[in-house]
């Protein structure tokens, strides 16, 4: 069974859909990414795992780098080298849980 490829997005149309809908996303590399501050270890677990959550009921498996105080997140398909549409929802879904939006 073959499926159709689906579009990557530029990192200038990835830029102007983060302004728009995502405001604590940036471009880098290929994909989107955002950082999240938080005060604590215990904060950045919480972080993380609502992200891991998040990430496998959308069947997708993020990039995470983290530290102390801070979790970043990253967006990426990694057979096509690019962010497609899927990935504009699943960071929707983790803006609004991280950054309370409702």
């Amino acid at each position: 069974m073959t499926t159709a490829k689906e579009r990557t997005y530029s990192d200038e149309e990835i830029k102007a859909a983060c302004c728009a809908n995502l405001p604590h996303w940036g471009t880098g590399g290929r994909g989107g990414f955002a950082q999240v501050r938080t005060h604590s270890w215990k904060g950045t677990l919480m972080v993380i795992n609502a992200v891991v959550h998040l990430a496998e009921a959308a069947w997708h498996h993020p990039d995470i780098t983290r530290s102390y105080a801070w979790v970043e997140v990253r967006l990426q398909n990694h057979a096509a080298k690019g962010h497609y549409g899927q990935r504009f929802e699943l960071a929707k879904k983790i803006e609004d849980v991280v950054h309370g939006a409702g």
